[in-house]
């Protein structure tokens, strides 16, 4: 069935960038016309051959779906007395089992393995990111309509819906992509819709290493202060990799640990024994229901966590992740969107703000700097690369200012020919702090580690 998707975009695009002449063109958007034409009126006529309940995982009713799309098309050709070749046949019986069973048009980029985020602007601006780079698709829907149906497809399913009095919604599809919704008045072009995939296998410390994200001394570095127990929070900007640098140092806590995860939408996964995971909730179309992650982060208090790992703060349960992590639960592990290690300290304040307690400044940064004692500060690069830029040990406090020291930097030294980032990881020459903590839970970390003929 090729690739299932039913590109009208790209047929104008071919017409356009290979017609020698006008009337090569007109040809080829009449052609383009047909089959937009003959895909429709097939898939409105299998739609009518359909009772009940569309099953996408019962196979035989998959392929007589297939064969009925067929033999439709068979009838139309033969109604209109029109031809169509055999790889025409297929695009076309491919867009109507996408929608029939998939997610119309952008169904091929959710199963493709290379695409990593789908953000669908209007009906003909359909862009993907693969690698880290953000690229334009052949894919288009219809119109509006087209994209609204797609949407309701994702959500019905979820008992949520989407309109003008509730026109934002998260969701999850079945193989744990997130997906973000915002429709009209909101979103004044249209309906849109983004989806943040995750790897079918996550990746492992092996991988980022090869990658270049950090290196095997980082890794050293980084694995001994989890299983040490020390607080960590991974910060940086949308996309830089944070749950996927999350996802993999959470493999360095012990298997004997009892960890509590929590998310707005489950994004994590650990590959643990003893896990357990919690997300919030939204209202429901009443209005009703609502769980926040502050709920859950004071709730898991209760569960006799070893770890707590916050997917990402981002209100006002920062101050009970702080209080968590400077009241016997030492080694939990957060995200958090910043700039910079300086900033995340700046953000973290500003929420501790946001949970109602009137705390004075020099108050909340007294719990930051108690609380967590590391920031590994990552972001994506200009070639799509992700990298650790920075690993930041919070000192203490100095007067009213929290105190840092870089442990390790990125130091970039330009580009290649091929525009990718050159540049390594090199440690500052400082020893952190925390080094006695660590041996108390019997980790060490090799002196080459921090190697003072490497510094800058």
């Amino acid at each position: 069935m090729g690739n299932g998707s039913f590109n009208f975009k790209n047929l104008k695009q071919n017409g356009e960038q290979t017609a020698h002449d006008q009337g090569t063109g007109e040809i080829l958007l009449r052609k383009r016309k047909e089959l937009e034409e003959i895909a429709t009126e097939t898939l409105s006529r299998v739609i009518e051959t359909i009772s009940g309940t569309v099953n996408t995982e019962d196979k035989l009713f998959k392929k007589q779906v297939l064969d009925d799309t067929n033999k439709i098309i068979n009838d139309i050709l033969v109604e209109s007395k029109r031809n169509l070749s055999f790889g025409d046949k297929q695009r076309v019986a491919g867009y109507v089992m996408d929608e029939v069973f998939g997610y119309g048009p952008i169904t091929p980029l959710i199963n493709d393995p290379t695409v990593t985020e789908i953000m669908v602007n209007s009906p003909q601006d359909v862009f993907v990111e693969r690698k880290g780079k953000i690229t334009r698709t052949e894919v288009s829907f219809r119109d509006d309509t087209h994209i609204m149906h797609t949407i309701d497809k994702i959500i019905s399913p979820l008992g949520r819906r989407v309109d003008e009095s509730s026109p934002m919604v998260d969701a999850r599809l079945p193989d744990g992509s997130r997906v973000n919704v915002i429709i009209p008045p909101l979103s004044i072009k249209g309906p849109t819709i983004t989806i943040r995939k995750f790897a079918v296998e996550p990746y492992n410390l092996e991988d980022l290493i090869t990658m270049g994200t950090l290196t095997a001394d980082i890794a050293k570095l980084i694995k001994a202060c989890v299983r040490g127990r020390i607080n960590i929070i991974v910060a940086g900007g949308t996309g830089s990799g944070k749950t996927t640098l999350l996802n993999v140092i959470s493999n360095f806590i012990p298997n004997n640990e009892r960890i509590v995860t929590i998310e707005d939408a489950a994004e994590l996964q650990l590959q643990k024994d003893h896990v357990v995971s919690l997300e919030s909730r939204p209202p429901n179309i009443e209005g009703k229901g609502h769980v926040a992650i502050r709920d859950l982060v004071i709730n898991s208090l209760r569960m006799r966590p070893d770890r707590i790992i916050v997917g990402e703060v981002r209100g006002g349960e920062a101050l009970d992740m702080l209080q968590a992590m400077n009241t016997g639960h030492d080694g939990s592990i957060t995200t958090i969107h910043a700039n910079s290690p300086r900033d995340t300290l700046g953000r973290l304040e500003t929420m501790v703000m946001m949970s109602g307690m009137d705390l004075p400044s020099r108050a909340i940064r007294e719990q930051v700097s108690s609380a967590i004692n590391l920031i590994v500060f990552v972001a994506r690069m200009t070639d799509g690369t992700r990298k650790v830029m920075k690993i930041t040990e919070i000192v203490g406090m100095e007067a009213d200012t929290i105190t840092l020291q870089d442990l390790y930097i990125f130091k970039q030294e330009g580009f290649d020919e091929g525009g990718n980032v050159l540049g390594r990881h090199v440690p500052t020459g400082i020893v952190p702090k925390f080094m006695e903590k660590l041996k108390a839970y019997g980790e060490t970390i090799p002196a080459s580690v921090f190697n003072t003929d490497r510094r800058l």
